[in-house]
């Protein structure tokens, strides 16, 4: 399984970006039977990210034997992308089975000019930018988010560190990251229920501010989210 989109660059210089050692941003750690890590990439002016893996899989009814977790990362990245989902740019994913083991790399380009919610919380901008614009913030988050379930995808990994916005123009931008364990169910319904229940557990949000998130998800997703909680 290979994807090669829009490096807009030679084979040559996609060669030197997956040669290059790179900063490991998520050190190897051992889980799912395998190794899987993330380096970051400097090359040529421009910062990508390099998710390399080896015996990492996961297991499902069409691979009962397990296939590497790039794969499907790489499959919901495409399909968020034509959801119209801001996502990290998907460049190139490449799987393989080597003496039994597969092995895996995906590369991404950087989000330049956008931060994690986690990193808004943490350097106190929400406070900053004032209660109008935290709000946009996450009317923005949930607009994203309700985008995302209503094609039936569930992301299944919300933490705010993978949420990820801009602030620097008039109308606020988020951005969804690490889309390891999206899947796509039956119904938008199951997708959403899932999805909201984790950005209950993990957001410690006034009662303010969780009504700017489902007003904006609310705006995409035409459902009772209070029911779905």
């Amino acid at each position: 399984m290979r994807h090669s989109h829009g490096l807009d660059a030679s084979p040559p210089r996609l060669e030197h970006i997956l040669a290059a050692p790179g900063v490991w941003v998520e050190p190897p750690n051992i889980r799912r039977g395998g190794e899987s890590g993330v380096l970051r990439v400097e090359y040529d002016g421009q910062t990508f990210y390099k998710k390399q893996q080896a015996g990492h899989i996961y297991r499902s009814l069409r691979h009962p034997l397990g296939y590497p977790t790039v794969a499907r990362e790489a499959h919901a990245l495409a399909a968020a992308d034509s959801l119209g989902v801001l996502t990290p740019e998907l460049l190139y994913s490449y799987v393989r089975k080597l003496d039994g083991v597969w092995q895996a790399v995906m590369i991404t380009a950087a989000l330049d000019g956008y931060l994690s919610l986690e990193e808004f919380y943490r350097q106190g901008l929400y406070q900053s930018v004032g209660t109008d614009r935290h709000h946009e913030v996450l009317a923005a988050y949930g607009r994203a988010l309700a985008t995302l379930n209503r094609g039936r995808w569930q992301h299944g990994c919300l933490y705010l560190k993978h949420v990820f916005v801009d602030l620097r123009g008039g109308a606020v931008k988020v951005a969804l990251l690490d889309f390891e364990k999206s899947r796509k169910r039956l119904t938008a319904l199951k997708a959403s229920r899932h999805d909201l229940r984790q950005v209950k557990r993990r957001s410690n949000w006034t009662d303010a501010e969780w009504l700017a998130f489902f007003s904006g998800y609310s705006s995409v997703f035409k459902v009772n989210i209070l029911r779905l909680l």
